[in-house]
């Protein structure tokens, strides 16, 4: 009961911080969908590390390592602590400076404008908001699982706080918090929720190691010395191609609508150099501890019926109430700290490039624009929190993730690069890479629904010679090639579509181009130097 106490009480922390945040800001757009560009260094960093701390990053990472081993690790902290930082720079900085000198908050307002094009605009629009709702849905299924983990009796017997209601829970606050507080109120929780989740590593490493007999090495010797177990700490379930794949699902990160509208919200520049600096650091001690543990927890707990709280059994297990209540807070906190701005994210983006887009604002004015965001704040997490409910049991927190978002994300990232240093490219180039996106995500759900392990969906020749371009694996997933991700088709056919539809067709105007690229002197001697 003690757990629940404390994390109940960190939930009215969050929606006090809301409130305050509320009477704080001002009814225009600019104040509660970027905080009026105003965002510090150590706060942007703290932030937007936030955001993309998920329960994908908290439980899906345990959960996964409890099944593969610790090779998740190298599976995704390693390239997303090389990858994301040179996006954040690279990308982040050019969004940043387009963004304050022509006013885009979103990444479809900027689309828009570099390619002179509507409708393919709204098009990017309804891909990225269907790909965002898959990642919120995580956020809350992360929650749900949290509180009703930690709320078990010792003694047995069902959760005091149900699976739905966890759920409930942590997207009342979310959307409370966004509802209120806009941009500002949900950097201000985030200062408070990146430290809180980088604290938990080292302290329930510390704590569990403390509470185990004989220590890590004697549970990690027994994993290696088992037949049967000894995978959990090699990579030798990880095949080559596997594992390679994984380099480009970094790329998502800077296409995620909730990343992109946190680089518009910086104050300057310098902020990038920081979080660059800061980002692979703060990734290891987010990663390293939770894979480790769920490890772990394969050797000292056996099987589980839900791998994705192996982490919470393990506090459950070998940390005192009262600091399995505060363990659990840092949990929630990475938990909501992402899902509060990826609504904020998607009201924003409905708010600008729809509502506002098409007449809304010179019909209902600034005010009402701002009241629009927040109606939708609601419907959209009612949404999210009723699709949690649906597939709790039917696919965990990790490949919801990769299958459906981040692929998706990556997918869409030579769009992002072509518009931001390609002058030739074009409209035109950007709907065959949207469009490509788009089908290949339904088509991979439909594919992976519709047949069962094994099955080739293509193939090239017949016979014992034939080559297995699409097949569902052991596992059931769809892979590309002998064993490549479905990611990999997505982000190379995305590219060479969007490079050779540009090729063929009309490039924007001369005007627009001049407008893009044509740096002004100022903005040159303001980018950030590489520390």
């Amino acid at each position: 009961m003690l757990p629940v106490i404390v994390v109940c009480l960190y939930l009215a922390l969050i929606a006090f911080v809301g409130s305050v945040a509320f009477r704080r800001g001002k009814t225009n757009t600019e104040d509660f969908f970027l905080a009026n560009r105003s965002v510090g260094e150590m706060v942007f960093f703290l932030s937007l590390f936030a955001t993309n701390m998920t329960a994908f990053a908290i439980l899906g990472s345990s959960g996964q390592a409890y099944r593969q081993g610790i090779g998740i690790y190298g599976l995704m902290a390693s390239s997303s602590g090389f990858v994301i930082p040179l996006t954040i720079f690279f990308i982040g900085t050019r969004l940043w400076s387009l963004g304050k000198r022509f006013g885009h908050q979103t990444q479809v307002s900027f689309f828009r404008d570099r390619w002179e094009c509507d409708a393919i605009g709204t098009v990017i629009f309804a891909l990225s908001a269907a790909m965002l709702v898959p990642y919120m849905i995580i956020s809350i299924m992360g929650g749900g699982t949290v509180l009703a983990q930690i709320s078990h009796p010792a003694t047995g017997g069902d959760p005091l706080i149900p699976y739905w209601l966890g759920c409930a829970i942590v997207a009342v606050v979310v959307t409370l918090g966004v509802f209120l507080g806009g941009m500002r109120g949900t950097v201000w929780v985030n200062i408070l929720q990146t430290i809180l989740f980088l604290c938990f590593g080292a302290v329930a490493v510390l704590t569990i190691s403390h509470a185990l007999p004989g220590g890590f090495r004697e549970y990690l010797t027994k994993l290696a010395g088992d037949p049967k177990t000894s995978f959990l700490v090699t990579r030798e379930r990880m095949p080559e191609r596997f594992f390679w794949s994984y380099t480009l699902i970094p790329l998502s990160s800077i296409m995620f609508p909730h990343m992109a509208i946190m680089c518009f919200s910086a104050r300057k520049v310098t902020a990038f150099r920081r979080t660059v600096v800061l980002y692979p650091l703060a990734i290891l001690m987010i990663w390293l501890p939770c894979v480790f543990l769920g490890v772990l927890g394969a050797a000292t707990l056996g099987k589980v019926s839900d791998p994705d709280g192996i982490l919470l059994l393990m506090l459950q297990k070998y940390a005192p109430a009262w600091l399995a209540g505060v363990l659990g807070a840092g949990i929630i906190s990475a938990v909501m700290g992402s899902d509060a701005h990826q609504v904020l994210a998607l009201s924003t983006m409905f708010t600008k490039d729809i509502y506002q887009h098409y007449g809304g604002r010179e019909r209902y004015g600034e005010r009402g624009a701002v009241y629009f965001a927040r109606a939708f704040i609601v419907v959209i997490t009612v949404a999210a929190y009723a699709i949690a409910l649906e597939l709790k049991e039917k696919q965990g927190i990790f490949e919801i993730a990769v299958r459906y978002a981040f692929s998706g994300f990556a997918a869409m990232a030579p769009v992002m690069i072509a518009a931001l240093f390609w002058r030739r490219s074009t409209k035109w180039g950007a709907l065959a890479a949207t469009l490509y996106t788009a089908a290949c995500l339904v088509y991979f759900a439909v594919a992976q629904n519709a047949h069962k392990a094994g099955d080739v969906l293509w193939q090239i020749g017949q016979g014992a010679d034939a080559i297995k371009v699409l097949f569902l694996n052991p596992r059931g997933d769809v892979t590309f090639w002998n064993g490549f991700m479905t990611v990999v088709p997505m982000v190379f056919g995305s590219a060479l579509l969007m490079v050779l539809v540009s090729l063929v067709t009309r490039p924007p105007s001369r005007a627009t181009l001049e407008k893009y690229f044509s740096q002004p002197q100022a903005e040159r001697e303001s980018r950030p130097v590489a520390a």
